[in-house]
C-alpha cells in the first residue's frame, strides 16, 4: 500500500474525527441560523463523500490495476474560468450509464461563496451481453439528454442569481451543488441531485432521476407496480409509522403528524413525490426540507420495507 494511501478503517475515523469537529461546532449556542445550516450541510457532504470513497474501492477490486489508474478528463469553460473535470463516480463493469462532473464552478470571495459540481449521465459504449437493443439504445440516449438538460437548467439558474447577487453586492449568499450516484444495478441507474442555498437563512433540496435499463426510459413511480394497484396507501402509511417511531426513539426528531394546525399534518405522498429504488431493490421516498418536518431536520428519506409492497411490485 502507497503512503498516501488510506484504509478503510483510517477513511472512516478521518469521516468521523471531521464530522465530529463540524457537530462541536454546529452545537455552539452562538451560532447563527445561517453558520449552522451550512455546517448541517458540510456534515452531510462529508457523510456523502465517505460512502462515494466506499463504493469506488469495492468497485475498483471488479476491475484490472491499470483501468484504476487510467482518468479521463474532459476539457470544458465555465462562466468562471475554472476547468471542468470529467470522473466516474462508480466504475460498475457492464453499466449502461455513469455520471461524470461536466462543469465545476466556484467562487469565493469574503460575502459569496460558490461549490457548484454539474454532474452529467452518459451512455457508455455497449459490449458482450449487455449490449441492449437498438429501441432501448435510442431511449436511454433521449432520456439521458433531457435528464442532462434539466440538471444544466437549474444549476445554470443557480449560477445567474448567484452572480447577479454578487455583482450587486446583495448580503451574504451560499451556493452549493453536489451529486451522487444511488444505485447502479442491471435494472436501475439513480442519481441524486444535492442543492443548497444560503443567503439569511438557508435551504436544502434534492432531484432524483432514476433510469430504467431495460427500457430506456425515466422511471415513474406507477412503473414498478401491478397496473392499477393502490400503492399511494401502503407507502404513506409505512412513512407515518417510520415517522411516529423515529420520534418515539428520539425527542429531537420531529414530524408533522399531530400539529394543531391539520393543514400541515403529512398525509399522504403523490405520484409527484421524489422517489428511487435503492441497491437493495426497495423503494426510497425523499422529502425536501420543510415538506414534512420543521426545516431543521434537514432533508429526510424513508425506504419502504420489501415486505410492505412485496404483493403489489412487478
Amino acid at each position: 500500500m502507497g503512503a498516501n494511501q488510506m484504509t478503510d478503517e483510517q477513511l472512516d475515523k478521518r469521516t468521523a474525527d471531521m464530522l465530529q469537529k463540524l457537530k462541536t461546532e454546529y452545537d455552539k449556542p452562538t451560532m447563527s441560523e445561517e453558520q449552522a445550516n451550512q455546517l448541517k450541510f458540510r456534515m452531510e457532504m462529508a457523510k456523502m463523500e465517505n460512502r462515494k470513497e466506499h463504493r469506488r474501492r469495492r468497485a475498483a477490486g471488479l476491475v484490472t490495476a491499470a483501468a484504476v489508474l487510467v482518468a479521463a478528463f474532459v476539457i470544458l469553460p465555465n462562466t468562471s474560468a475554472t476547468v471542468a473535470h470529467a470522473m466516474e463516480q462508480i466504475p460498475v463493469l457492464g453499466a449502461l450509464v455513469k455520471s461524470v462532473t461536466f462543469r465545476d464552478y466556484q467562487y469565493e470571495s469574503e460575502r459569496h461563496n460558490a461549490d457548484i459540481e454539474v454532474p452529467e449521465i452518459q451512455v457508455e459504449e455497449p459490449a458482450g451481453e449487455s449490449v441492449p437493443s437498438s429501441e432501448v439504445q435510442e431511449k436511454l440516449e433521449k432520456t439521458t439528454e433531457e435528464i442532462n438538460a434539466e440538471i444544466r437548467k437549474i444549476t445554470d439558474e443557480l449560477v445567474a442569481e448567484f452572480e447577479k447577487n454578487a455583482q450587486d453586492e446583495m448580503g451574504y449568499q451560499d451556493v452549493m451543488v453536489k451529486s451522487e450516484v444511488l444505485a447502479t444495478t442491471q435494472d436501475y441507474f439513480t442519481l441524486k441531485l444535492i442543492c443548497y442555498q444560503g443567503a439569511g437563512s438557508g435551504y436544502e433540496w434534492n432531484y432524483y432521476y432514476t433510469i430504467d435499463l431495460n427500457t430506456g426510459e425515466r422511471l415513474q413511480l406507477k412503473d414498478i407496480f401491478v397496473e392499477g394497484a393502490d400503492y399511494i396507501t401502503p407507502i404513506s402509511e409505512n412513512i407515518k409509522e417510520q415517522m411516529q417511531a423515529q420520534m418515539d426513539a428520539d425527542e429531537s426528531v420531529y414530524y408533522w403528524l399531530h400539529d394543531e394546525i391539520e393543514a400541515c399534518n403529512f398525509k399522504s405522498i403523490t405520484d409527484e413525490t421524489s422517489f428511487y429504488l435503492n441497491e437493495n431493490d426497495n423503494v426510497v421516498i425523499g422529502f425536501n426540507e420543510g415538506d414534512v418536518a420543521p426545516m431543521y431536520m434537514g432533508t429526510v428519506e424513508f425506504e419502504i420495507p420489501a415486505e410492505v409492497l412485496s404483493a403489489i411490485r412487478k
